[in-house]
């Protein structure tokens, strides 16, 4: 459905987005993953044909879209900030793309009413847009999205105005959506739930260029970098020299699984894969905070940097315990220096 190949983007010296190969498969959902500055946006604004192109090529449907201008290029793009049309009611807004490509007021009057029955706004087609709420307002603007059938759906931090427990409810409903209408969508985020809720293939990037692309569990069970593991909030990671199946690291030696990469590395510890009690490494409890379903323990090693923990909520140890430290080799992962 999509290829990008080689797409770049330079401001002046600096290259936003730096020569970017990237496909998207029909029906397939993507997300773009990446901390502010990482080329994200502007990648998805090259797609729309918002943002001209430096280098390289934008395909949709095997067809170079060069000198296809945004409107003809078939796809829809939701906004963080819905940009609805505050004169419009719900149902005008949801109807704008069908009354611009001349679709009769019949059959857009059916349109509308089926796409709101979709989205969880029956009924809501005579509504004032000040009268909804952030998380109506983000439905309205799917719905207006879907409207034209765009071949290709582009969601810009799509849930990023929302509070966080409806940001994973509404996460959970749109993948549903889409997976019920095999809608192929391209969607860029900076929230690692938000990408992994919603998307079969997530896409890391870094400084322009991407840095992993993988199914969720992939990128999450084996970030591919350093970089990767610190963007998904893994603080546990060290240089390491590997010698088959143990790293000599700061925090002493470190089991890896078999198999693992030899030589100068960085290896990741899982929270969940620091144990407590037992022959290990001496620590103490610095800091210790309720997660919910479980204690995330920070703990001062007698060597090396601070280490990240996962307990049970029964039997967690207080600020200034004294605890022993293992490690899983489970929950190791050899990460390459480079």
């Amino acid at each position: 459905m999509l290829t990008l190949d080689g797409a770049t983007v330079r401001f002046g010296e600096r290259a936003v987005v730096d020569a970017v190969d990237l496909g998207v498969a029909e029906h397939e959902v993507v997300c773009v993953l990446g901390p502010s500055g990482s080329g994200k946006s502007t990648l998805l604004r090259v797609v729309a044909g918002l943002q001209a192109l430096s280098a390289g090529r934008v395909l949709l449907g095997g067809a170079d879209q060069a000198a296809v201008p945004p409107h003809r290029r078939g796809v829809g793009l939701m906004f963080q900030d819905h940009q609805l049309f505050p004169h419009r009611d719900v149902g005008g807004n949801v109807a704008f793309g069908l009354r611009v490509r001349g679709v009769r007021r019949g059959s857009c009057e059916q349109r509308v009413a089926g796409l709101l029955d979709l989205v969880g706004l029956p009924g809501a087609q005579r509504r004032a847009v000040s009268s909804l709420s952030g998380g109506e307002q983000q439905r309205v603007a799917l719905a207006r999205a879907l409207a034209p059938q765009p071949r290709l759906l582009m969601l810009d931090e799509p849930l990023g105005q929302l509070d966080r427990g409806l940001r994973e409810r509404l996460a959970v409903e749109l993948r549903s959506l889409f997976s019920r209408l095999g809608t192929t969508v391209l969607a860029v985020t900076h929230d690692q739930g938000e990408a992994f809720a919603l998307a079969d293939r997530v896409v890391v990037m870094q400084d322009g260029r991407i840095a992993q692309a993988g199914s969720p569990l992939e990128v999450w069970q084996r970030p591919a970098s350093e970089f990767v593991a610190r963007f998904l909030g893994f603080e546990n990671v060290v240089p390491a020299t590997v010698s088959a199946t143990a790293a000599a690291t700061p925090w002493g030696p470190v089991p890896v699984p078999a198999g693992s990469p030899q030589g100068e590395q960085r290896v990741l510890v899982r929270p969940a894969g620091v144990l407590l009690g037992g022959d290990g490494l001496a620590c103490v409890v610095t800091a210790r905070t309720f997660r919910g379903t479980h204690v995330t323990l920070t703990l001062e090693p007698e060597s090396g940097p601070a280490l990240e923990a996962e307990c049970d909520l029964a039997g967690a140890p207080e600020p200034g315990a004294r605890v022993t430290a293992r490690f899983d080799p489970a929950e190791v992962v050899v990460v390459p220096a480079g």
